[in-house]
């Protein structure tokens, strides 16, 4: 498939917009390796290619380990998740796919023992960042492959 167009060049101003939000999220204080987890599994969900190349790639420059990545769309069974990052990916789960049911109070619950207020904001708004960039890069066709992460 190729690029419907360059959303970047197309409509500058609302990429800077969205971009601040995206930097608020990488800066909040959320761990830098959790976010990436949230971001790939919410990628996977919703079938984005460019964003997992990314976000698979940032994890492992950020020392994610490649078995974890591998796993986490079977994270509810593989052992090597904390309970924070479980509850990270659960609360990241409901969101993406709220279309299909209420995030339940005991989710919000479980949530809630590993996140404080403000964390649990922040988790939200990554959630709502990332799933708002699979959209625009699923829409326009982004390609798929090329994306390198900075360097440290």
């Amino acid at each position: 498939m190729s690029r419907r167009l360059d959303y970047r060049t197309a409509s500058p101003e609302a990429l800077k917009t969205y971009r601040c939000l995206e930097s608020y999220v990488r800066g909040c204080g959320l761990e830098p390796k959790l976010l990436e987890l949230v971001r790939s599994r919410v990628s996977q969900i919703n079938g984005c290619g460019y964003c997992l190349d990314m976000h698979t790639k940032d994890a492992r420059a950020a020392g994610e380990d490649e078995q974890r990545l591998y796993l986490l769309s079977a994270w509810r069974d593989a052992p090597c998740y904390s309970e924070r990052e479980r509850a990270a990916l659960a609360w990241a789960e409901a969101l993406t796919t709220i279309s299909q049911g209420d995030v339940s109070d005991a989710l919000y619950e479980q949530a809630r023992r590993h996140f404080d207020e403000k964390q649990l904001v922040d988790l939200t708004l990554a959630v709502i960042a990332i799933n708002g960039w699979n959209r625009i890069a699923i829409a326009f066709r982004t390609p798929v492959g090329s994306y390198q992460p900075p360097r440290a």
